[in-house]
């Protein structure tokens, strides 16, 4: 048996157990990190001899920040990573694209490119190194058992909690403190841990969600994304997104003349491009990349009318007078391909009593834009933001309404960025005379109009909270 402040239960967890060591008021905190991921046993479980891996993360400069601040940005910078400081989005029809550039706002780049394993791997190195009071059970949750909502202190058998470690004070033994008023879990090796929080981070799929009863809503897009590591016959420093009839199809930078493919397209689709030849495959992505479906965007008498407008086109957005390119040509695939289904997923609550959710198990995303694993990353510095407020002023860790601060502030975020990709998902999911029109207009207005451009690319780089004029 284990008495715990704080249980981490079990996929996406790294980032919020380092978010919650780093602040002084919160790392005295017991923290059981609950996975049976056999990785999490070895130091060094990534080798960058290896080809590059298949799944990967796009993370903002936000995000990096964050990985500095806890000390994990360091392990990254020694294992493979791509910063890219260019972007191009362009439509099928040819009608309209845009060219974002980090100059256009004053930066160095626009994100970065970092396989899952380099991501977990230098999290997990910071952690092992890290001043905290935290352990790892490699075993999985099989139950959990939540109290019936109790006062945060046992006055009626004279017991009372200290605020900062959760640890009940009491002269009797320590198996006579009322575990009832913690959580229960039951784990797969047989153990049972108590805490006073659960933090669910395992995914879409959520097991900790399921048990603790909280609902979802969202839907299927009928589409699959397919992902893998090709290899192209230049160094790439541009991310590239060219929206097909059947979904977007997006070339990431992965360091070396190595990129990554994230292809949305029909389930049929998808498991028939899974099974082509190698040979096959990358003809059928360059088709898409390049010349297929329909022609290259081309200037127009529009475009030189509207950049004859300063008023319009502003100062200092370099990236307006960019022209279209074509992507560097892909000649082979390294690594295998995969297929998962898309879907938009919401959690009508992020907190319930001593559980709360973030990441994938609280919202799940289109992945056209590359921000799901963003908005998980906000969601742990928010709350270990919050947990630590919440002591300062004497609260208890799992006080509903202080977790509740917590969800008010993540969903106006995540609520807003799900919009925003699921619009754009169905807006490019119709091919219609109108509809492509309405479309060009928006890519001439993104590539113009000055403050718009932005104002999109500080949104993306989580700069701002709020898009557009905010």
């Amino acid at each position: 048996m284990m008495w715990l402040s704080l249980v981490v239960a079990w996929l996406d967890w790294l980032l919020q157990v380092h978010c919650v060591a780093s602040i002084p008021l919160t790392k005295h905190l017991k923290v059981a990190i609950v996975d049976p991921n056999p990785a999490l046993s070895l130091r060094n479980y990534y080798d960058k001899s290896e080809m590059p891996d298949s799944r990967v993360s796009t993370i903002t400069p936000a995000t990096i920040s964050l990985f500095k601040d806890v000390g994990a940005w360091e392990h990254v910078q020694q294992q493979r990573h791509a910063f890219f400081d260019q972007m191009q989005v362009w439509d099928y029809t040819g009608l309209g694209y845009t060219r974002y550039n980090a100059r256009d706002v004053g930066k160095e780049y626009l994100g970065c490119v970092v396989e899952n394993k380099v991501l977990c791997s230098s999290l997990l190195l910071s952690l092992l190194d890290a001043d905290s009071r935290k352990t790892i059970i490699p075993a999985k949750l099989t139950s959990m058992t939540i109290p019936p909502k109790s006062p945060s202190s046992g006055s009626s058998t004279g017991h009372t909690v200290d605020k900062l470690s959760g640890m009940a004070k009491s002269d009797e033994p320590f198996e006579q403190i009322q575990l009832r008023q913690l959580a229960k879990l039951e784990l797969s090796d047989g153990q049972h841990i108590y805490s006073k929080l659960v933090v669910g981070a395992d995914g879409a799929k959520s097991h900790v969600r399921e048990m603790a009863g909280i609902k979802t809503s969202g839907w299927n897009y009928s589409q699959s994304g397919v992902i893998c590591t090709v290899e192209h016959t230049m160094e790439n420093h541009c991310a590239w997104q060219r929206f097909l009839p059947s979904g977007p199809i997006a070339l990431l930078p992965i360091g070396d003349k190595f990129s990554n493919i994230v292809w949305t397209m029909g389930s049929d689709d998808s498991t028939r491009h899974k099974l082509m030849s190698v040979d096959d495959f990358v003809e059928a992505v360059n088709h898409a990349l390049d010349h297929g479906y329909g022609p290259h965007p081309q200037s127009s008498s529009l475009d030189h009318y509207i950049e004859s407008l300063p008023w319009i086109t502003g100062p200092g957005t370099l990236s307006t007078r960019e022209h279209f390119e074509v992507p560097p040509k892909v000649i082979n695939v390294v690594s295998e391909r995969m297929a998962f289904p898309l879907s938009l997923m919401h959690a009508h609550n992020y907190a319930t009593s001593q559980v709360v959710l973030i990441g994938d198990a609280a919202h799940a995303v289109h992945p056209l834009a590359g921000q799901g694993v963003n908005l998980g990353f906000g969601d742990a510095s928010s709350l270990a933001k919050v947990i630590a407020e919440g002591l300062s002023l004497g609260a208890d860790i799992a006080d509903l309404a202080l977790l509740k601060k917590y969800e008010k502030e993540r969903k106006a975020a995540n609520v807003t960025m799900m919009a925003i990709l699921d619009g754009v998902q169905k807006a490019y999911s119709v091919d219609f005379g109108p509809i492509n029109l309405v479309r060009a207009a928006a890519f001439h207005g993104a590539q113009y109009i000055a403050p718009l451009k932005k104002s999109i690319i500080s949104y993306a780089m989580g700069d701002q909270k709020w898009p557009l004029f905010s």
